[in-house]
């Protein structure tokens, strides 16, 4: 199978995030119960303890994405990746 750059390049963001904000997951909710949020008011959302779960998670992939995307652009030459002269 063959990958564009561009595709390499976008994963080359989203896998280690991916990884990061699972990592992140577990650092929070073992010392931050979803259910004392809920509880606490703290959360205006009406979500079960597994959508507090996966909401943070979301939230954190999409934030280290977002760090990572823009480390990436600033990191090469004139905004392109791996050659790609990009939107």
């Amino acid at each position: 199978m063959t990958t564009t750059p561009r595709v390499q390049a976008v994963m080359m963001v989203a896998w280690p995030s991916f990884l990061m904000a699972a990592v992140l997951e577990m650092l929070v909710f073992a010392l931050v119960d979803p259910r004392d949020l809920l509880d606490s008011g703290a959360l205006a959302l009406d979500l079960s303890a597994m959508g507090v779960y996966s909401l943070a998670f979301f939230l954190f992939w999409a934030a280290i994405a977002a760090a990572g995307a823009l480390e990436r652009s600033l990191a090469t030459p004139s905004g392109s990746w791996h050659g790609i002269q990009g939107h």
